[in-house]
């Protein structure tokens, strides 16, 4: 989850422009990154609540079937994360551009205005997808806290409570700079960790004591609704482009950004692993909700619940700046903005079931945009000098990430109409 640096570093007396969608939340202006600090600045983009879905994921879809569909995201994420980067510097080589500095300038360059029209509109698709999850995190996670009566004021306790955070949705989305903001997103990812770390000593605790029946595969459907979940958690495709380009030696790039990758992959898998060991199926669709009651369990969800209430406004910029670039001159609209957080809030309340809209969200539009426009991009620029492999490989990522879309929305949509039902 970041944000877009600002252009030149150079001017020594004008102020830096405001920061946009995709500015790297660690490194100043002036100085280009080191390795370390690629590294921090991938985690903090791919990371998310995306991760707390997991283990319920685990549950549906087997646990050594989980571990493979991970690993398979985290490796097909990083080659389409290279394609982008690789076609943004041959197009720079060849057009002499003096930067391509976005995921949807890239699209344009391209495609032209098909092309950033194609990446705008997943790019709102995906962030108020994050989005809405966070409410729906918060809004079942107090009620299940304070152990909530059936209605509070003529309200069901989830919906009271996400209608009590968009007040102060209204006011953070006021802010019209990330400057501000960036702070409480590393914060977040901080919590996060901690968290995380939280649960899963916990799940081994809990493993040790009851040690249930596990399965290791599920069926073809569940395969896809995994998928879903698994290409959700590794948001923040948009943010590899500013990365590699405020990247001291880019020529090392590639290794950092793979270096990441199986350190995610390793968190990721644990994290699902050990929760669905735990809880077998028992396992909530947060696993937040698997805790016992007692002090350490509250401060967690409380934690989880801060920091995404926190990490919603900086994930909704994205949002914000494409909707008043396309309707507004690209001038700051405050209507505009509190309309787009009404619209977050009320799909969070139409939503039963988090894990479910994880996969749908993953399937449905994570798919295309971490898989089937970076595979895109590459083949329309490489054609020329690509052999049948090329061809075959990026042909493939294409037919791929649309069968797994398709598919993974199917069934997701099943899924979030069946619980519905019950």
């Amino acid at each position: 989850m970041g944000l877009e640096k600002g252009s030149s570093s150079n001017a020594l007396r004008a102020p830096p422009p405001p920061a946009r969608e995709d500015t790297p939340l660690l490194g100043g202006p002036q100085a280009l990154s080191s390795q370390s600090k690629t590294f921090a600045n991938v985690f903090i983009a791919i990371v998310g609540a995306g991760v707390l879905g997991l283990p319920y994921s685990f549950k549906r879809t087997g646990w050594v079937m989980s571990l493979l569909m991970i690993f398979a995201v985290a490796v097909l994420t990083h080659h389409c994360m290279m394609r982008l980067v690789y076609t943004r510097r041959k197009l720079e080589s060849l057009k002499e551009l003096s930067k391509i500095a976005s995921f949807g300038d890239l699209g344009f360059t391209v495609c032209g205005p098909v092309g950033r029209f194609l990446v705008d509109i997943l790019i709102i698709l995906s962030q108020t997808g994050f989005c809405i999850g966070y409410l729906i995190f918060i809004g079942n996670t107090l009620a299940d806290l304070m152990n909530s009566n059936p209605q509070i004021l003529g309200l069901a306790p989830k919906s009271f409570y996400i209608w009590g955070c968009l007040p102060f949705q209204l006011g953070l989305s006021s802010i019209a700079t990330l400057t501000h903001l960036a702070p409480l997103s590393i914060f977040a990812d901080v919590v996060d960790l901690g968290a995380m770390g939280v649960v899963m000593v916990e799940d081994v605790l809990v493993f040790l004591k009851q040690m249930p029946a596990l399965k290791a595969f599920g069926g073809l459907s569940v395969f896809f609704y995994g998928m879903g979940v698994a290409v959700y958690s590794f948001e923040g495709i948009g943010m590899v482009l500013p990365l590699e380009s405020e990247m001291k030696d880019k020529d090392k790039f590639g290794r950092i950004l793979a270096l990441t990758m199986a350190f995610i992959f390793l968190l990721y898998g644990g994290f699902g692993a050990l929760g669905y060991f735990a809880f077998g199926e028992e396992t909530q669709d947060m696993i937040t909700a698997n805790l016992g009651a007692g002090l350490v369990s509250t401060l967690v969800k409380l934690g989880l619940c801060v920091n995404l209430f926190f990490t919603l406004p900086i994930m909704m910029n994205p949002v914000y700046e494409i909707v008043e670039r396309r309707f507004w001159d690209g001038a700051y609209c405050l209507w505009l903005r509190w309309f787009l957080v009404f619209l977050v809030s009320l799909v969070a309340l139409l939503v039963p079931n988090f894990a479910d809209f994880l996969s749908l969200v993953g399937s449905g539009v994570c798919c295309a945009l971490g898989f089937v426009l970076p595979a895109l991009f590459h083949l329309l620029v490489f054609k020329e000098e690509m052999g049948w492999k090329g061809w075959c490989l990026d042909v493939g990522i294409v037919v791929l990430g649309i069968v797994l879309g398709v598919s993974g929305t199917w069934y997701a949509l099943q899924a979030i109409l069946s619980s519905k039902m019950y």
